[in-house]
């Protein structure tokens, strides 16, 4: 999972950021309006953190402008803004999430994990695609209903894949998302990973698009 965090604390953002990376979440963190996306893409990031108060503008009108543009990327506000009127201003202007500052940030990753899964059309800690089930908290996955032993960097490329079953991960995105495990991956080092994963689960389960990446096959 890869994240936009937009949050002009320094002690925050670089607590948030090593939580996240030792839930095995990267991001890349703004902490000015001005340094933001003006798209949010959803194939660059799974979900954005947003704080409403920047320096040099406000959360709100980076959440309006995303929506407007038609992002359907998840969005968490994070603020110290917790007045009735500042929430349903965020709900209602397109808000997946609300989160107070201070908060725990093991609650809050765990409200990152929830408004994923409810864009990936995930209705809970059981992903089931075919005879293959994920439970990503429990790092555990079966095929056929025999449990399947996966290394870490094995267990991370099949849950990337299986946010959107029968889409093309590209490669350079599926590396990318891979680095919060250690080093930077190269096609190389990604290509072995994805064969000792299709040994594992089924040759069948995983298809290469070649010159563009990866899908996990849909029954």
């Amino acid at each position: 999972m890869h994240l936009l965090l937009i949050e002009d604390d320094l002690d925050l953002g670089r607590a948030l950021q090593s939580a996240l990376t030792v839930e095995a979440v990267s991001s890349e963190w703004r902490r000015r309006a001005a340094d933001a996306p003006v798209r949010l893409d959803a194939d660059a990031f799974d979900c954005a953190l947003l704080d409403l108060g920047l320096p040099d503008g406000s959360g709100f009108d980076l959440l309006a402008r995303w929506r407007e543009e038609g992002s359907l990327t998840p969005i968490i506000v994070i603020t110290a803004r917790g007045a009735v009127e500042d929430r349903l201003h965020g709900l209602n202007g397109g808000a997946d999430d609300f989160v107070v500052k201070p908060f725990e940030t093991l609650e809050l990753i765990a409200r990152i994990h929830a408004v994923v899964r409810r864009v990936a059309r995930q209705a809970s800690e059981r992903w089931i695609i075919g005879d293959l089930v994920i439970e990503p908290r429990r790092y555990c996955v079966r095929r056929a209903g025999a449990p399947v032993a996966l290394s870490p960097r094995e267990f991370q490329i099949l849950l990337e894949l299986a946010r959107d079953p029968g889409a093309v991960m590209p490669k350079h995105l599926l590396a990318q998302r891979l680095a919060p495990l250690g080093e930077a991956v190269d096609a190389g080092v990604l290509e072995v990973h994805v064969s000792n994963l299709r040994r594992k689960i089924g040759a069948d389960c995983i298809r290469t698009v070649r010159g563009v990446g990866y899908l996990l096959a849909t029954p």
